[in-house]
Protein backbone atom coordinates (compact mmCIF):
# COMPACT_ATOMS: atom_id res chain seq x y z
CA UNK A 1 0.00 0.00 0.00
CA UNK A 2 2.82 2.33 0.87
CA UNK A 3 4.37 1.77 -2.55
CA UNK A 4 1.13 2.59 -4.33
CA UNK A 5 0.59 5.69 -2.20
CA UNK A 6 4.11 6.90 -2.89
CA UNK A 7 3.67 6.24 -6.60
CA UNK A 8 0.42 8.23 -6.61
CA UNK A 9 2.14 11.13 -4.86
CA UNK A 10 4.94 11.17 -7.43
CA UNK A 11 2.39 11.04 -10.24
CA UNK A 12 0.58 14.10 -8.88
CA UNK A 13 3.88 15.97 -8.48
CA UNK A 14 4.87 15.08 -12.02
CA UNK A 15 1.59 16.39 -13.38
CA UNK A 16 1.99 19.60 -11.42
CA UNK A 17 5.51 20.05 -12.72
CA UNK A 18 4.32 19.51 -16.27
CA UNK A 19 1.58 22.09 -15.85
CA UNK A 20 4.03 24.63 -14.47
CA UNK A 21 6.56 23.96 -17.20
CA UNK A 22 4.25 24.80 -20.08
CA UNK A 23 6.34 27.78 -21.21
CA UNK A 24 4.40 30.62 -22.80
CA UNK A 25 1.04 28.97 -22.24
CA UNK A 26 1.50 29.39 -18.47
CA UNK A 27 1.33 33.18 -18.83
CA UNK A 28 -1.38 35.50 -20.06
CA UNK A 29 1.21 37.89 -21.47
CA UNK A 30 4.80 37.95 -22.65
CA UNK A 31 5.25 40.70 -20.04
CA UNK A 32 4.60 38.17 -17.26
CA UNK A 33 6.78 35.52 -18.90
CA UNK A 34 9.70 37.96 -19.14
CA UNK A 35 9.23 39.26 -15.60
CA UNK A 36 8.95 35.86 -13.92
CA UNK A 37 11.18 33.59 -16.00
CA UNK A 38 13.72 36.17 -17.19
CA UNK A 39 13.87 34.12 -20.40
CA UNK A 40 12.26 34.36 -23.84
CA UNK A 41 12.09 32.26 -26.99
CA UNK A 42 12.08 34.46 -30.08
CA UNK A 43 11.45 33.36 -33.67
CA UNK A 44 13.80 34.82 -36.30
CA UNK A 45 14.83 34.04 -39.86
CA UNK A 46 18.09 32.13 -40.33
CA UNK A 47 18.92 32.75 -43.99
CA UNK A 48 18.45 36.48 -44.61
CA UNK A 49 21.77 38.40 -44.73
CA UNK A 50 21.60 41.65 -42.76
CA UNK A 51 18.26 40.78 -41.17
CA UNK A 52 18.22 37.31 -39.64
CA UNK A 53 21.13 35.00 -40.39
CA UNK A 54 22.55 31.99 -38.60
CA UNK A 55 26.30 32.50 -38.30
CA UNK A 56 28.93 29.74 -38.51
CA UNK A 57 29.10 29.50 -34.70
CA UNK A 58 25.34 28.85 -34.52
CA UNK A 59 24.32 32.26 -33.20
CA UNK A 60 22.02 34.70 -35.03
CA UNK A 61 22.82 38.15 -36.41
CA UNK A 62 21.05 40.93 -38.27
CA UNK A 63 18.70 43.87 -37.85
CA UNK A 64 15.72 41.75 -36.74
CA UNK A 65 17.94 40.09 -34.15
CA UNK A 66 19.09 43.47 -32.81
CA UNK A 67 15.47 44.65 -32.58
CA UNK A 68 14.56 41.45 -30.73
CA UNK A 69 17.43 41.90 -28.25
CA UNK A 70 16.49 45.52 -27.56
CA UNK A 71 12.83 44.72 -26.99
CA UNK A 72 13.69 41.75 -24.78
CA UNK A 73 15.98 43.92 -22.65
CA UNK A 74 13.20 46.48 -22.20
CA UNK A 75 10.96 43.62 -21.02
CA UNK A 76 13.64 42.58 -18.50
CA UNK A 77 15.42 39.77 -20.36
CA UNK A 78 19.15 39.89 -21.12
CA UNK A 79 20.40 38.80 -24.53
CA UNK A 80 22.14 35.82 -22.92
CA UNK A 81 18.74 34.49 -21.81
CA UNK A 82 17.11 34.63 -25.25
CA UNK A 83 16.69 31.40 -27.16
CA UNK A 84 16.48 32.23 -30.86
CA UNK A 85 14.44 29.74 -32.87
CA UNK A 86 14.49 29.58 -36.65
CA UNK A 87 11.16 30.37 -38.28
CA UNK A 88 10.22 30.34 -41.96
CA UNK A 89 7.42 32.35 -43.54
CA UNK A 90 4.97 29.44 -43.51
CA UNK A 91 5.19 28.59 -39.79
CA UNK A 92 5.26 31.95 -38.01
CA UNK A 93 1.58 32.02 -37.00
CA UNK A 94 1.66 28.36 -35.95
CA UNK A 95 4.75 28.87 -33.78
CA UNK A 96 3.05 31.75 -31.95
CA UNK A 97 -0.30 29.98 -31.59
CA UNK A 98 1.32 26.76 -30.33
CA UNK A 99 3.53 28.58 -27.82
CA UNK A 100 6.74 27.40 -29.49
CA UNK A 101 7.94 31.02 -29.42
CA UNK A 102 7.04 34.02 -27.27
CA UNK A 103 7.33 36.46 -30.15
CA UNK A 104 8.41 36.54 -33.79
CA UNK A 105 10.77 39.16 -35.26
CA UNK A 106 11.26 37.83 -38.78
CA UNK A 107 10.54 40.32 -41.61
CA UNK A 108 6.91 39.67 -40.67
CA UNK A 109 4.57 41.90 -42.68
CA UNK A 110 1.49 43.10 -40.79
CA UNK A 111 -1.67 42.09 -42.67
CA UNK A 112 -5.34 41.94 -41.76
CA UNK A 113 -5.41 38.20 -42.47
CA UNK A 114 -2.53 37.54 -40.10
CA UNK A 115 -4.15 39.72 -37.43
CA UNK A 116 -6.92 37.14 -37.28
CA UNK A 117 -4.42 34.68 -35.79
CA UNK A 118 -1.76 36.75 -34.02
CA UNK A 119 -1.23 40.22 -32.57
CA UNK A 120 1.29 42.74 -33.92
CA UNK A 121 3.40 45.48 -32.39
CA UNK A 122 5.04 47.96 -34.73
CA UNK A 123 5.77 48.48 -37.51
CA UNK A 124 9.48 48.73 -36.80
CA UNK A 125 10.44 48.87 -40.50
CA UNK A 126 8.69 49.56 -43.81
CA UNK A 127 9.91 47.78 -46.94
CA UNK A 128 8.56 47.24 -50.47
CA UNK A 129 8.33 44.10 -52.57
CA UNK A 130 10.75 43.95 -55.50
CA UNK A 131 12.56 41.49 -57.78
CA UNK A 132 16.05 40.00 -57.69
CA UNK A 133 17.39 38.84 -61.06
CA UNK A 134 20.72 37.87 -62.61
CA UNK A 135 22.95 40.89 -63.14
CA UNK A 136 23.06 40.42 -66.92
CA UNK A 137 19.27 40.22 -67.33
CA UNK A 138 18.05 43.37 -69.08
CA UNK A 139 14.56 42.08 -69.91
CA UNK A 140 13.05 41.85 -66.43
CA UNK A 141 12.41 45.49 -65.66
CA UNK A 142 9.47 45.03 -63.30
CA UNK A 143 6.74 42.61 -62.18
CA UNK A 144 4.70 43.13 -65.38
CA UNK A 145 7.58 41.60 -67.40
CA UNK A 146 7.23 38.21 -65.67
CA UNK A 147 4.59 36.62 -67.94
CA UNK A 148 5.98 33.26 -69.08
CA UNK A 149 8.97 33.63 -66.73
CA UNK A 150 9.84 31.36 -63.81
CA UNK A 151 9.43 33.21 -60.52
CA UNK A 152 10.56 31.99 -57.10
CA UNK A 153 9.28 32.83 -53.65
CA UNK A 154 8.63 31.00 -50.40
CA UNK A 155 5.51 29.31 -49.09
CA UNK A 156 3.58 31.70 -46.86
CA UNK A 157 4.87 34.87 -48.54
CA UNK A 158 2.45 37.35 -50.11
CA UNK A 159 4.81 38.75 -52.73
CA UNK A 160 4.54 36.15 -55.51
CA UNK A 161 0.75 35.99 -55.24
CA UNK A 162 0.62 39.77 -55.66
CA UNK A 163 2.70 39.45 -58.85
CA UNK A 164 0.35 36.81 -60.29
CA UNK A 165 -2.83 38.61 -59.26
CA UNK A 166 -1.94 42.17 -60.25
CA UNK A 167 0.93 42.13 -62.74
CA UNK A 168 1.68 38.86 -64.54
CA UNK A 169 -0.98 36.15 -64.47
CA UNK A 170 1.18 33.86 -66.63
CA UNK A 171 4.23 33.95 -64.37
CA UNK A 172 5.29 30.41 -63.47
CA UNK A 173 5.54 30.32 -59.70
CA UNK A 174 8.00 28.03 -57.95
CA UNK A 175 7.79 27.95 -54.15
CA UNK A 176 10.73 27.00 -51.97
CA UNK A 177 10.97 26.61 -48.21
CA UNK A 178 13.59 29.36 -47.83
CA UNK A 179 14.68 32.41 -49.78
CA UNK A 180 18.25 31.14 -49.94
CA UNK A 181 16.97 28.18 -51.98
CA UNK A 182 15.41 30.68 -54.42
CA UNK A 183 18.70 32.55 -54.66
CA UNK A 184 20.55 29.35 -55.57
CA UNK A 185 18.09 28.52 -58.34
CA UNK A 186 18.21 32.03 -59.85
CA UNK A 187 22.02 31.94 -59.73
CA UNK A 188 21.98 28.52 -61.38
CA UNK A 189 19.70 29.68 -64.20
CA UNK A 190 16.84 27.28 -63.42
CA UNK A 191 14.59 30.22 -62.48
CA UNK A 192 14.43 33.78 -63.80
CA UNK A 193 13.72 35.88 -60.71
CA UNK A 194 12.81 35.81 -57.06
CA UNK A 195 10.52 38.19 -55.25
CA UNK A 196 10.26 39.38 -51.69
CA UNK A 197 10.91 42.63 -49.84
CA UNK A 198 13.63 44.94 -51.14
CA UNK A 199 15.58 45.07 -47.89
CA UNK A 200 15.80 41.25 -47.89
CA UNK A 201 16.84 41.22 -51.54
CA UNK A 202 19.51 43.84 -50.81
CA UNK A 203 21.27 41.41 -48.48
CA UNK A 204 21.34 38.68 -51.11
CA UNK A 205 22.44 41.16 -53.78
CA UNK A 206 25.37 42.23 -51.60
CA UNK A 207 26.21 38.61 -50.87
CA UNK A 208 26.41 37.87 -54.61
CA UNK A 209 27.68 41.21 -55.91
CA UNK A 210 28.15 41.24 -59.68
CA UNK A 211 25.97 38.16 -60.15
CA UNK A 212 22.58 39.38 -58.90
CA UNK A 213 20.82 42.76 -58.93
CA UNK A 214 17.62 44.30 -57.57
CA UNK A 215 15.30 45.56 -60.31
CA UNK A 216 14.54 48.60 -58.14
CA UNK A 217 10.83 48.96 -58.87
CA UNK A 218 8.99 48.33 -55.59
CA UNK A 219 5.35 47.33 -56.01
CA UNK A 220 3.98 47.20 -52.46
CA UNK A 221 4.35 48.55 -48.94
CA UNK A 222 5.38 45.98 -46.33
CA UNK A 223 5.16 46.99 -42.67
CA UNK A 224 7.25 44.68 -40.48
CA UNK A 225 5.71 43.93 -37.11
CA UNK A 226 6.58 41.85 -34.06
CA UNK A 227 4.17 38.94 -33.77
CA UNK A 228 2.66 38.03 -30.39
CA UNK A 229 -0.17 35.87 -29.06
CA UNK A 230 -3.52 37.02 -30.42
CA UNK A 231 -5.00 38.46 -27.23
CA UNK A 232 -1.82 39.73 -25.57
CA UNK A 233 -2.84 43.38 -25.31
CA UNK A 234 -0.40 44.10 -22.46
CA UNK A 235 2.44 42.52 -24.42
CA UNK A 236 1.64 44.51 -27.54
CA UNK A 237 1.68 47.78 -25.56
CA UNK A 238 4.97 46.91 -23.83
CA UNK A 239 6.67 45.93 -27.10
CA UNK A 240 5.41 49.09 -28.81
CA UNK A 241 6.78 51.16 -25.92
CA UNK A 242 10.14 49.43 -26.32
CA UNK A 243 10.17 50.11 -30.07
CA UNK A 244 9.33 53.78 -29.51
CA UNK A 245 12.28 54.06 -27.15
CA UNK A 246 14.54 52.30 -29.68
CA UNK A 247 13.48 54.82 -32.34
CA UNK A 248 14.06 57.86 -30.12
CA UNK A 249 17.36 56.95 -28.43
CA UNK A 250 19.26 56.27 -31.66
CA UNK A 251 19.54 52.51 -31.19
CA UNK A 252 17.26 51.75 -34.14
CA UNK A 253 19.33 53.78 -36.62
CA UNK A 254 22.58 52.34 -35.25
CA UNK A 255 21.29 48.76 -35.56
CA UNK A 256 20.04 49.33 -39.11
CA UNK A 257 23.28 50.95 -40.23
CA UNK A 258 25.47 48.19 -38.80
CA UNK A 259 23.28 45.38 -40.17
CA UNK A 260 21.99 46.57 -43.54
CA UNK A 261 24.08 49.64 -44.39
CA UNK A 262 26.87 47.68 -46.08
CA UNK A 263 24.46 46.34 -48.72
CA UNK A 264 24.01 49.83 -50.17
CA UNK A 265 20.29 49.81 -49.37
CA UNK A 266 18.97 53.34 -48.86
CA UNK A 267 18.20 53.49 -45.16
CA UNK A 268 14.81 54.98 -44.27
CA UNK A 269 13.66 56.92 -41.24
CA UNK A 270 12.02 55.07 -38.37
CA UNK A 271 8.33 54.43 -39.11
CA UNK A 272 5.29 55.57 -37.17
CA UNK A 273 3.93 52.97 -34.77
CA UNK A 274 0.36 51.83 -35.44
CA UNK A 275 -1.02 51.05 -32.01
CA UNK A 276 -4.39 49.31 -31.85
Amino acid sequence: MFGRSLYATFAVLALAATACGGGQESYASIVDKAKNDKKLVIGVKADQPGLGLRTPDGSFAGFDVEVAKYVAKELGVDAANITFKETVSANREAFIEQGQVDMVVATYSITDARKQKVSFAGPYFVAGQDLLVRADDAALTGPEALNGKKLCSVAGSTSAQKVKTEYAKEAQLQEERTYSACVDRVLGGQLDAMTTDNVILAGYGAQHAGKLKIVGKPFSTEKYGIGLKKDDTAGRKAVNDALQKMFSDGSWTKALQSSVGASGFALPQAPQLERY
